[in-house]
């Protein structure tokens, strides 16, 4: 009788070795969710041990003024300060909460309006920055003079640290009147035109000598190599080079905000809060440029996808 009984767990049930629920498990234990989450983890359990030990000597010393205290006193008033040295990650999460839901998005006390200044300027260096390293390479592929010149220059130009050539460029800038969004763009465009021509150079050195030849065979033009054979094979390592060059970006126009005493912008923020002492208003501003970097970089990731789809090959 007991032969004739349903198995505890069918194939198609939710439960059991070979259900969906199983099936789920598994591929996120075998992609990257599960390593992701356990780092993730282990930063947070490092971060709140290290706000104890940069707080403790603050706020115990407050502790004993009032009287006697405890251990677990000493430990929630290290996470719970008003102006932490080091905030916990949950009064940063507070922070980002009460900036971007609890105010309007156009309000200056808002991230979202930090956030689109920053990313206004991101997104035009950055289109510079692509398009001026890709002209470069292309100019370096067909000319050994250009190869010889200037690729030791542009190698060269990401040496100079950018603090002290951002101010440089805005003085220059100003002084013939340009202002405002253009500034900050063109600091996007020096850090991120670097990974491109780097990329796009070894891109476009790609093929293999066979398929030049073949292309040479057929009584191709170097123009129609280029956009048949060698930009195809370049899309990889440029898409690849863009992922840098968008975060790289991304910091330009976050240093460039620094110098010129901008109110608007998550550098404004940084300086607002390095000013009056917030150090939840300053980690609130860092971990919201580390969100949009990471968001960027995930749409450049998309666009590369999508691309290859196109081209038929395999992403």
């Amino acid at each position: 009788m007991s032969a004739s009984l349903p198995p505890i767990a069918a194939p198609s049930a939710g439960v059991g070795s070979s259900g969906p629920v199983a099936r789920f498990v598994r591929r996120r234990a075998q992609g990257r969710t599960v390593p992701v989450l356990a780092v993730s983890l282990a930063i947070l359990v490092v971060w709140y041990l290290a706000a104890i030990g940069v707080n403790w000597a603050t706020e115990t010393d407050k502790l004993a003024r009032a009287g006697d205290y405890t251990a677990i006193e000493a430990i929630a008033a290290a996470w719970s300060a008003q102006r932490p040295v080091l905030p916990a990650p949950h009064q940063i999460v507070v922070e980002l909460w009460k900036t971007v839901f609890d105010v309007m998005p156009t309000s200056p006390r808002s991230l979202i309006f930090h956030s689109w200044v920053t990313l206004s300027s991101t997104l035009l260096g950055f289109v510079f920055g692509s398009v001026l390293g890709i002209l470069i390479a292309v100019g370096i592929l067909f000319s050994k003079t250009l190869d010889k010149t200037l690729m030791p220059w542009v190698v060269v130009s990401q040496t100079i640290p950018i603090l002290a050539i951002a101010p440089m460029i805005i003085v220059v800038l100003n002084s013939v009147g340009v202002q405002g969004l253009l500034p900050k763009a063109f600091i996007s465009t020096y850090l991120s035109f670097f990974p491109v021509t780097v990329g796009m150079v070894k891109g476009l050195r790609a093929p293999d000598r066979m398929l030049t030849d073949l292309m040479h065979t057929y009584s191709a033009s170097p123009l129609q190599t280029l956009m048949k054979l060698r930009f195809p094979a370049s899309l990889p390592f440029l898409f690849t080079s863009m992922k840098v060059a968008v975060a790289a970006s991304l910091v330009g126009a976050i240093v460039g905000e620094l110098p010129t005493g901008a109110v608007a912008g998550l550098g404004a923020r940084l300086l607002a809060g390095s000013y009056y002492g917030q150090t939840i208003q300053i980690w609130s501003a860092l971990v919201m440029a580390s969100l949009m970097a990471a968001v960027l970089v995930w749409l450049v990731g998309l666009c590369e996808r999508a691309a290859l789809k196109r081209q038929g090959a395999r992403p």
